[in-house]
């Protein structure tokens, strides 16, 4: 510090600008006095005067906490959801989701809702730098080798911003409705999800994919234009132990957890299992874990009113228990654990009317205490 100091100091000597009337120190003076005023602002941000190198990797450390938004797409009307999503990108939120239902999930299923799909390609569209993906997309819904021709397709509309979110699916009522077939149950739609899982990941990274069955065939579909993303992310949703972290193992380049802190640590653990088991390092797999409906507001009481009035508002649902709702403080000490056990993408809910000042204060109060309290935190543990 005291050499860059020195050299600053050189460099507004009277006696120096006496002849220093050419553009190269000029140029000088201009890439100094920059140098200084980042010196500045990260030793402002640690609070220390340590080594500009460790106040640099606190910076680098900060970047890798990531905050998503999965805007509900039911109960609303398409200019709030379109609006909502528009915010989202504004605010500096990293990723941007919505469900892949055709009914109502929360609450009264007899309620309006929009089709997944074309929302986040809307969004595609309205954002720029977002990423927009389904958590998750029903993998009983569609072919796969069109989900990836799909995904592909958004991932040029977004300009490289696309994540494609896939799992087994759930919901019987949505699916008997539509005419969607829902298989005898959650073993046989996880054997789906494995048969679909190489189908997709192959196409997004431009293998020659055939499939035979039993659920799905493919006789080596051209995927053209390919992904801008190389590769675009495949996202696994789900925490099943004996299959649905085995195919995330094997397939995916992120995760989806939820659940308590307990339950999420014993997850971690079996899906490196599961990972060592074939040899593959974990660290290639992002972590992410949703956290819940967040509601902020400066007291706890406030906080618990908004949100009954956001689950009234949802088909009349009573609100869901053990969520972040409260003030920052209190949002910011339930996430630094999950930061610190490596799920450094947290994704919050956000039911229609998409609170804005919840929105506007998780990344604006919320996000700095966590990345203060987490910055030697490893992405992933090893």
């Amino acid at each position: 510090m005291n050499g860059l100091r020195d050299e600053l100091w050189t460099a507004i000597d009277p006696a120096w600008w006496g002849t220093a009337l050419d553009a190269s120190r000029i140029v000088l003076v201009g890439l100094l006095g920059w140098l200084a005023l980042q010196a500045a602002a990260i030793w402002a941000l640690r609070g220390c005067d340590s080594a500009p190198a460790t106040c640099l990797s606190y910076t680098r450390a900060m970047s890798e906490i990531k905050f998503g938004a999965l805007c509900w797409n039911q109960y609303t009307d398409w200019p709030s959801l379109l609006a909502a999503g528009e915010r989202i990108d504004r605010l500096g939120f990293d990723s941007l989701w919505t469900w892949d239902h055709v009914y109502p999930i929360v609450g009264s299923h007899r309620g309006p809702m929009f089709e997944g799909w074309l929302t986040i390609t809307a969004w595609a569209m309205a954002t720029k730098r977002v990423t927009v993906g389904l958590m998750v997309g029903a993998n009983t819904f569609r072919q796969p080798t069109l989900v990836a021709k799909m995904g592909t397709t958004l991932d040029h509309i977004s300009r490289g911003r696309a994540v494609l979110g896939l799992g087994a699916a759930w919901f019987e009522t949505e699916h008997r409705a539509f005419g969607l077939e829902f298989g005898s149950g959650a073993p046989e739609r996880l054997r789906w999800l494995g048969e679909a899982l190489p189908i997709v990941r192959g196409m997004l990274r431009g293998d020659d994919v055939v499939a035979t069955g039993p659920r799905y065939h493919a006789d080596h579909p051209r995927n053209d234009p390919p992904t801008v993303q190389r590769p675009l992310p495949l996202l696994v949703g789900g925490g099943g132990e004996r299959v649905t972290l085995k195919l995330v193992a094997r397939y995916a380049d992120a995760n989806n957890l939820g659940g308590t802190l307990a339950d999420v640590t014993h997850k971690e653990g079996v899906l490196r299992r599961h990972c060592d088991a074939i040899a593959r390092d974990h660290r290639e797999i992002e972590r992410t874990t949703g956290r819940g409906i967040v509601i902020i507001r400066d007291s706890r009481d406030e906080a618990r009113r908004v949100q009954a009035e956001v689950f009234e508002r949802n088909g009349h649902a009573p609100p869901w228990q053990d969520q972040p709702v409260g003030t920052p403080e209190d949002i910011a000490q339930l996430l630094i654990p999950f930061a610190e056990l490596g799920y450094r993408h947290m994704i919050f809910g956000f039911p229609s009317p998409y609170d804005e000042e919840s929105m506007t204060r998780l990344i604006t109060e919320v996000k700095p205490i966590v990345e203060q309290a987490t910055w030697r935190a490893p992405a992933a543990k090893t």
